[in-house]
């Protein structure tokens, strides 16, 4: 079956082969992002309109990748492409701060729970890693304690864990020393994470995906954000929420608002920015003031957190971010995006019901996973809903041969996922891309099933 698909997508797009036999030549490892590698090809595409896009050889997607998860509102909204315009022609870059600048911080303090105080970053990953600085430098204290199955970014002290095997680092190319400020609990272990804490005595913060691991895919298990917010408030610990992907999605201040529970801080990127590349840690205003210019010259070199960054808030980046979040605020692109993911969920749900397929699609708020299983499983789950039970390493380790199956079987017929085997609604899907999805779903699951490549209940 996947020859026979990516057979298909040779024959049906030439152009983004020979794009891809090009960025060989030019670009190291041929991609721009890791996720992004695709074989035989990655798609390439030429232009993108709301909850669509369309490749160099003219086809049109549905579009569940939505920039990384960046684009709640679909792609060009109007609204931010104008801001964008209005604010290129006065200049692109001033090295100073600005009146957007200032509104923007204002707008995410009113929506983020912990945010009375907002640093803006490029990226995620910088984001996080500021995080991790800021809660060593308010607590005294070098450690930050992270769990398996989550993503911080690609900075060498919080890559390593995020995939299995959790102990081993993703990457060649670190920093000597780079795992000794970072400690690896279990995804959902209270208890493990309280004796570290008391064993240790040096944990400056606990990071986490408020979603559970990679936006959901590991779901935490209920009153686990509760219980850890309890556990670190206790032991003067700081609780870091890593919003980068759940920020303005799950609610319009993001998962703490959503599940009611406010962290010491948390990092933003993705929808923060409208699109556009932009970044910030929001904090309380005690544990921002790490960041105060005091004019006392000792102070300012050894008590403070030194920070730069050639690209923060740029006056391009502020409109279009301020422009974003004005219209996130009023909850109707969360709830619309949240309404059609649920629908399509069940929509698949009812596909692998019909056609007796083991496995699940699940996720909450606008995002969802697909979890399949080949033939030679050993799980024998026969219970749909036991799949959520898993360890979060079986969660994690879905075939590689049926992910592949599941991306390229999708491309062929229309629909974009975001990476492995899941994707994100937005406010500009709509019924129809939702009932085409579910067709396009049935009849991959139709093809495998008739190559014996799924597990039957």
């Amino acid at each position: 079956m996947t020859s026979s698909t990516e057979g298909r997508l040779r024959e049906t797009r030439a152009g983004s082969a020979a794009w891809y036999d090009r960025a060989i030549k030019a670009v190291g490892g041929g991609v721009g992002h890791d996720m992004r590698h695709a074989v035989p090809f990655p798609t390439y595409v030429e232009r993108a309109q709301g909850a669509h896009k369309w490749d160099v050889d003219g086809h049109r997607y549905i579009d569940y990748h939505m920039g990384n998860g960046a684009l709640l509102l679909g792609h060009a909204h109007p609204a931010i492409v104008e801001a964008v315009i209005k604010a290129a022609p006065l200049g692109t870059h001033f090295g100073n701060d600005h009146p957007l600048l200032v509104e923007w911080a204002e707008k995410i303090q009113s929506l983020v729970p912990c945010g009375e105080r907002v640093r803006f970053t490029n990226s995620g990953t910088e984001s996080d890693m500021l995080a991790c600085r800021i809660a060593r430098a308010h607590t005294g204290r070098p450690v930050i304690l992270r769990f398996e199955g989550h993503f911080h970014g690609w900075g060498d002290e919080l890559v390593t864990g995020f995939a299995p095997p959790y102990d081993v680092p993703p990457s060649i190319g670190l920093a000597p020393g780079h795992a000794l400020g970072v400690v690896t609990a279990p995804a959902h272990d209270l208890d493990a994470v309280e004796r570290l804490i008391r064993q240790r005595g040096d944990i400056a913060g606990v990071i986490l995906e408020p979603s559970g691991g990679s936006w959901g895919r590991l779901p935490l298990v209920p009153g686990f954000l509760g219980g850890l917010r309890e556990l670190t408030r206790r032991h003067g610990v700081l609780l870091i929420f890593d919003e980068v992907i759940t920020g303005f999605r799950w609610a319009p201040g993001g998962a703490q608002e959503r599940f009611g529970v406010t962290p010491d801080l948390s990092s933003h990127a993705k929808i923060i920015g409208g699109g556009v590349p932009g970044a910030a840690v929001c904090g309380t205003a005690d544990v921002m003031q790490v960041f105060a210019i005091t004019g006392d010259p000792f102070h300012d070199r050894f008590r403070r957190v030194a920070h730069q960054g050639t690209y923060n808030a740029t006056p391009i980046t502020a409109a279009a971010g301020l422009a974003c979040l004005k219209i996130v605020a009023t909850g109707e692109p969360t709830g619309q995006a949240d309404r059609l993911a649920e629908r399509l969920r069940a929509g698949m749900n009812a596909v692998l019901d019909r056609r007796g397929v083991a496995g699940l699609v699940y996720g909450e708020s606008s995002v969802f996973h697909a979890f399949l299983e080949p033939p030679t499983s050993s799980t024998r789950i026969t219970d749909r809903r036991d799949y959520l039970t898993l360890p979060p390493v079986t969660l994690k380790s879905m075939d590689p041969g049926l992910i592949r199956a599941l991306q390229n079987g999708f491309r062929v017929r229309g629909v974009e996922l975001l990476s492995y085997n899941g994707g994100m609604t937005s406010a500009a899907h709509d019924e129809a891309d939702i009932a085409q999805t579910i067709e396009a779903f049935d009849e991959l699951i139709a093809e495998l099933v008739s190559s014996s490549a799924l597990r039957r209940l």
